[in-house]
């Protein structure tokens, strides 16, 4: 995983596109209407909020500028050294200096109009005012054209870099242009680098990565370099320079002997040990190429000489192969990363830290305890063991010839029990006891129990033959029923308490004033009778009309249920439409059409009540910075 990700740094807008941006953000954020009758100081107060939010948007996106592209004094010197070989480390520089001048220009053109805006005493004024700072700012941002276009230039090329991590395990092929290092890469990664038969097919740094005894791998393809000052290299060539100098590695350097490539043994060797120096403290691999063509064994003997000089002095490992046909590629990556292996565990235990971690470790040995000399303790069965052979008939038996012999895997079942290491091995098949709650439960079995089960069966089939349980005794006696039939009466007399109260909670009738509440004060015709007598009035008339006024009641309301059972068809249609007379309408068809009136008025109603989430809603029919401005209708032709 790379340290840093270029990837993410937001596109830089052009000095106009800045401009338009945080000019017509200001327009949408700010209010945009003043009226010369307001107070002063209410003008001012609106064209400083204008300018100070116009400051705030350039401060906000130039910071954010400064703060995405990489400062080259924080970053790893790999990537610093490659920004300064591709971009210019000065011209860089300088470019982020003058986005964060005029960041302060802006701000000090802010405060200054800010300041004057304070003073001013017309609506006139402090327009001119506002429409002068608006002005000074976008000129400031139009000076910074160029630079902004150059972190553009410079934010695409560093997104299309690749990624690389200077930390972790690395494999870096170098040498001449056209001796098959992309080639190399293309065969032990899932990289994709372009192969021509001329030089420089490779201008850029390319990746890959692989896997290795379980660990991750980054391959790196640099681009050819010729043998000559490095005051003379170009861009592409200093790019492998700086890849080489900077990252911890195993440096691969491929040679081509069959000089197929267009330059000799002899440069190939002498642009070695130019660039020797920028291999220090890096496991080296020389690598030959091209075996196909020529190999070692074929070279002069002074070529083979320096080939091997550069074996024994610089402690590098020659490897042979051919990308053409495979041959050995394979070996050359597996021998270059156990190098790198070696290397950094190396490297790592003449650290620093190493001496911290050892005092942490302590190696026991073991001490003896006595004189006595205890060999190893070998059993005689082993020595005398014969090698088994499986070819010869008097073998000893396994244990999967005898799985073979009763039925094979899934049919045949180990005996574990047989190999028990017991006092008698008549035990081995004992029946293990089990345990319950920390005792055996073999310790609580009757021995005899069988045999008191048997007595007891027979004992009952006695007492059925002899009729012992066919005798109708009663189960309970007088208390038992007594107390039975006292239960059972007052579960009835819940049950009728709890219907009643069901029964007069669940009446629906209008709730009557107690003075009028003549039910409650249970009074009846005899009661009223007994009232009138305390008071020294004759009752008898009074209760005889009360009497004949009830039995005239009864007698109607039996005539009147009689009528409406007897009655036709159309008797009860009257009667249904006296009920509706009560309602307000003339008959049912009358009432009928109203309901459906009444659900087709509610419909819209409705609908505007079940407005859901996937509903469109605008909240704001015309926004204000869309459809207000200073202009009237008709003033301007955009035509």
């Amino acid at each position: 995983m790379s340290l840093y990700n270029f990837k993410k740094i937001e596109p830089v807008p052009t000095s106009t596109d800045f401009v338009d941006i945080v000019l017509s953000k200001t327009q949408r954020k700010t209010p945009t209407e003043i009226h010369k009758n307001y107070n002063i100081g209410r003008i001012r107060q609106f064209y400083m909020r204008k300018v100070k939010f116009t400051q705030e948007s350039f401060e906000e996106k130039f910071k954010h500028i400064l703060e995405e592209f990489p400062k080259l004094e924080d970053i790893h010197p790999f990537y610093a050294d490659l920004m300064n070989v591709l971009y210019d480390r000065d011209h860089y520089k300088l470019a982020l200096g003058q986005i964060n001048t005029a960041r302060h220009l802006i701000d000090q053109v802010a405060k200054d109009y800010v300041r004057l805006l304070k003073f001013g005493d017309s609506l006139y004024r402090c327009k001119q005012l506002k429409r002068a700072a608006l002005g000074r700012m976008a000129t400031v941002m139009k000076r910074q054209k160029d630079s902004l276009a150059y972190l553009e230039q410079v934010r695409q090329h560093l997104s299309r870099l690749p990624s690389i991590d200077p930390n972790t395990r690395t494999l870096l092929i170098c040498g001449y242009p056209n001796v098959g290092k992309s080639s190399f890469i293309n065969k032990i990664t899932r990289a994709d680098v372009d192969v021509q038969p001329y030089a420089f097919t490779t201008k850029s740094l390319f990746v890959g990565h692989m896997d290795y005894k379980y660990m991750r791998w980054q391959v790196i393809d640099t681009p050819g370099i010729l043998d000559h000052p490095l005051e003379e290299r170009n861009t592409i060539e200093m790019q492998s320079i700086t890849a080489m100098a900077h990252l911890r590695s195993c440096i691969m350097y491929f040679m081509d002997l069959s000089e197929q490539c267009g330059y000799s043994v002899a440069d190939q060797i002498q642009l070695f040990h130019s660039i020797k120096p920028l291999f220090a403290n890096k496991p080296i691999v020389l690598v030959i190429n091209k075996i196909d063509q020529a190999k070692p064994e074929d070279l002069p003997a002074e070529q083979r000489a320096w080939i091997e000089e550069i074996a024994n002095a610089d402690n590098a490992t020659v490897l042979t192969m051919s990308c053409y046909n495979d041959t050995g590629v394979m070996d050359v990556r597996n021998h270059a990363c156990d190098r790198l292996l070696q290397a950094r565990v190396e490297m790592k235990m003449k650290s620093a830290k190493m001496n911290d971690i050892i005092n942490k470790i302590h190696l026991a040995q073991p001490v003896a305890r006595d004189n006595v000399i205890r060999m190893p303790n070998i059993p005689e069965e082993a020595k005398d063991r014969v090698k088994y052979d499986p070819n010869d008939p008097n073998r000893r038996k396994l244990e999967r010839d005898i799985e073979a012999e009763h039925g094979g895997a899934g049919v045949y079942s180990v005996d574990v029990q047989k190999k028990y290491l017991l006092a008698d091995d008549d035990w081995k098949y004992d029946v293990i006891p089990e345990f319950l709650d920390g005792r055996n439960v073999a310790d609580f079995i009757d021995p005899e129990i069988e045999e008191k089960l048997e007595a007891l069966e027979r004992e009952e089939e006695r007492l059925e033959q002899e009729g012992f349980y066919d005798e109708a005794e009663p189960m309970m006696d007088d208390e038992e029923s007594f107390i039975k039939s006292t239960a059972d009466a007052i579960r009835d007399q819940k049950k009728i308490n709890m219907q009643l109260r069901r029964n007069k909670i669940a009446r629906n009738y209008p709730t009557i004033p107690k003075k009028v509440d003549m039910k409650n004060k249970l009074v009846s015709v005899d009661d009223m009778g007994h009232h009138l007598s305390k008071i020294g009035l004759d009752p008898e008339a009074a209760m005889n009309r009360t009497k004949a006024a009830a039995g005239s009641k009864r007698q109607r309301e039996s005539e009147a249920d009689d009528a409406i059972r007897d009655a036709n068809a159309s008797v009860r249609g009257e009667v249904l439409d006296a009920e509706m007379a009560g309602h307000g309408f003339r008959n049912v068809k009358q009432k009928m059409e109203a309901d459906k009136q009444k659900k087709i008025v509610q419909k819209q109603s409705n609908k505007f009540g079940k407005r859901g989430e996937a509903d469109r809603q605008i909240q704001t029919k015309m926004p204000k910075h869309l459809f207000a401005g200073k202009s009237s209708m008709g003033t301007r032709d955009y035509r």
